[in-house]
């Protein structure tokens, strides 16, 4: 484990605080995000992690910084299955386009909280029970399974477990009522649907650290190199949506360089369970081989989308909610 200053922990919590605090100023009015505001804000959050990532590599040196970085453009490129389940929430849901942000940022609140607990956790049981990882791999082979099968998984967002347990605690009224989460009717409080979509994003998100948790945890076991790096591939997490929210049908043979990465991953975590558990002369694959492993296959996959373009474009879905046509790629994650 890195020996990190408590003043390191204390920067980044304080750039986290602070970063939500100003996004969440600069959209206190509910408004339509187009292509250039969330251009301008992608590229600040990812300058953020790189400076971020600058400081790891000053403080805590190369190997440190190297880890940090994979793992931050790991998490960055499992996201992008997470935006197109968000389209469909957003779809089913017909939530107004100026009050999607609202709904993702307290869906990453709540996803930096739990996946904080799930990284934590697997830290734990990785740093006593090797032999976890032979599971962790498993579980990455698997989802690589399922997208190379070509499974169109259906999902159904108003029948998520997130919804239907929060339609037992509150009721749920039918309409929206602005950018509330709740209202008063007949004296009695009740939930709008926009906290339906915020319960069922955060299912979604539970959803996802499955495969995130033991994919990152092959790059490094160290708390404060998986946490912080998760943190900021999920803070441009909604920018990066808005952005790319008009284009992410055309990156269609993005589905499959992520099943290449996790394929990649789970050899990676056998590789090393293998060399500490079974014998020191089993190679590991370097920190920096698993970071250029990933720019090229993400690179590529997304050349490769543009240069040979979809047969069909994705259907029109939710015209009432101004939602731009997109569909569920192929073998996406089980969703909730």
């Amino acid at each position: 484990m890195l020996d990190v200053p408590f003043w390191l922990w204390a920067v980044f919590a304080a750039t986290v605080v602070v970063s939500l605090a100003v996004d969440l100023l600069a959209h206190r009015h509910a408004h339509v995000i187009g292509f250039k505001e969330a251009a301008a804000w992608s590229g600040l959050w990812v300058g953020l992690a790189l400076v971020f990532g600058a400081v790891v590599f000053l403080v805590l040196g190369g190997t440190a910084g190297t880890e940090y970085t994979t793992a931050w453009l790991l998490e960055k490129s499992l996201s992008v299955d997470n935006l197109f389940v968000f389209a469909l929430i957003f779809a089913y849901f017909k939530v107004p386009r100026a009050y999607q942000h609202r709904v993702l940022f307290f869906g990453v609140i709540g996803a930096l909280v739990f996946r904080g607990l799930f990284l934590a956790a697997g830290v734990a049981v990785v740093s006593r029970f090797t032999a976890v990882l032979f599971v962790f791999a498993a579980i990455l082979f698997y989802s690589v399974y399922k997208i190379l099968k070509g499974e169109e998984d259906s999902f159904d967002p108003g029948r998520s477990f997130a919804v239907r347990l929060l339609r037992k605690v509150i009721p749920v009224r039918d309409t929206y009522a602005g950018p509330k989460f709740f209202v008063k009717e007949a004296g009695k409080r009740v939930a709008t649907p926009l906290l339906a979509v915020v319960a069922a994003i955060e299912a979604a998100d539970l959803i996802f650290a499955v495969d995130s948790v033991p994919a990152v945890l092959a790059v490094s076991d160290d708390a404060f190199i998986v946490y912080t790096s998760n943190a900021f591939a999920i803070l441009g997490l909604r920018a990066l949506y808005f952005m790319l929210s008009g284009l992410l049908d055309r990156f269609h043979y993005l589905s499959k360089g992520l099943a290449i990465i996790l394929g990649f991953i789970g050899l990676k975590l056998i590789l090393q369970a293998t060399h500490k558990l079974v014998s020191p002369s089993v190679p590991e694959i370097p920190s920096p081989v698993s970071l250029a492993v990933i720019v090229v296959v993400l690179a590529g996959s997304v050349i490769l989308s543009l240069r040979r373009p979809a047969d069909a474009p994705a259907e029109n879905a939710g015209e009432d909610s101004g939602e731009e046509p997109l569909t569920a790629p192929r073998g996406d994650r089980d969703a909730p």
